[in-house]
């Protein structure tokens, strides 16, 4: 992101200005004919949904979009870039508008999700849908008209094929019949990882910029190579800090241990473990009992994995590193990097 602390400030409060413009424009959308109680409804749900979080993905299609047309962004660049930002924030909403039903979760960005207000309940799951449906509105509107607009419908639509499939995924690998730690391996683990968040996370926002920038998406396989990379990286991370990280500092309490969560830690853990250990984590993973999950945490720090993840961190560093100086483009080099260094070492 901008470099000077105001510039990215400003970029925030410009970025926020296009939502309030998008969300005007589609309660007036022609192809349906609202009553004020429906209005209402889509008014507050993209409100509570959509502009909540930290919107990294969003505006990382507006910073990769400056840095490959190197300079300043005019007003209607600006614009586009910010809209096809937001519909990667609106992707993400429908995500976990619907991830929340599915994972019977309480909280999401501080506050109780969607579903559990009293008057939503399991409206959610249709909200959800509509959240989904405002893309292709939205892109057509705007982007009906560029040379590039077939691509970005294959783009989003392929996008969130691969991960809805990981969401499903993950959902018959921890959820299905009886707890099986037998399946937490690492191919599983990081298949998971990739398609529910490294292409939607990671790949969608640049792939956006580079189609705006007139660039075919098909000269850039490496490229979608590296962002995977790093997303799954981004994920190890998270499953770390949940249980590592300071609560206080992060913004939520880690339940993955609880939640039975096919972690980084606890697929490293099986695979180091001593028979002892894997009896500790068979016994204990996935109890909701406080002593369970103290017991499964004093396992990973006997397990060193601690140190075993700052070795993963510093070696996944070393190779993206490493692959984005392979690349030809100095600015595609250049927007890879501004990814890496917003995650490397991040505490929360």
């Amino acid at each position: 992101m901008a470099e000077a602390n105001g510039k990215t400030v400003d970029l925030k409060t410009n970025f926020l200005q296009i939502y309030s413009r998008l969300k005007s424009d589609l309660l007036d959308d022609p192809a349906f004919s609202f009553t004020e109680d429906s209005r209402q409804w889509i008014d507050r749900m993209l409100d509570y949904n959509v502009p909540g979080g930290k919107l990294n993905r969003g505006i990382s299609v507006v910073d990769s979009y400056e840095i490959l047309k190197e300079g300043q962004l005019s007003d209607d660049e600006f614009f586009f870039a910010g809209v096809l930002g937001w519909c990667v924030e609106w992707l993400q909403a429908y995500f976990l508008v619907l991830d929340d039903i599915m994972d019977n979760s309480h909280t999401r960005r501080g506050q109780p999700c969607w579903f559990r207000l009293p008057k939503v309940g399991i409206i959610a799951a249709n909200d959800g849908i509509i959240l989904r449906n405002h893309i292709p509105r939205i892109l057509n509107r705007h982007f009906r008209d560029k040379t590039y607009y077939v691509h970005l419908l294959d783009l989003f639509n392929e996008v969130e094929f691969q991960t809805t499939s990981g969401q499903m995924l993950d959902l018959i690998t921890t959820h299905e019949g009886e707890k099986d730690l037998s399946k937490y391996k690492m191919p599983v683990y990081n298949r998971i990882v990739q398609y529910k968040t490294a292409y939607y996370s990671f790949y969608l926002p640049v792939a956006c910029a580079l189609l705006m920038a007139g660039e075919t998406l098909d000269n850039y396989v490496d490229v979608k190579r590296v962002l995977v990379e790093m997303g799954t990286y981004f994920q190890v991370q998270d499953d770390y800090l949940d249980c590592f990280g300071d609560p206080e500092f992060i913004g939520k309490i880690g339940t993955d241990i609880e939640d039975f969560k096919c972690s980084w830690l606890v697929v490293k853990a099986l695979e180091i473990a001593d028979e002892d250990q894997l009896k500790i984590l068979e016994e204990n993973y996935g109890k909701s009992d406080p002593a369970c999950v103290t017991k499964v945490e004093s396992l990973y720090k006997d397990l060193n994995l601690q140190a075993i993840f700052s070795e993963y961190e510093r070696t996944s560093y070393e190779q993206l590193i490493s692959a984005i100086e392979a690349q030809p483009s100095k600015q595609v080099q250049e927007v890879l990097k501004s990814f890496l260094h917003k995650i490397y070492k991040r505490q929360k």
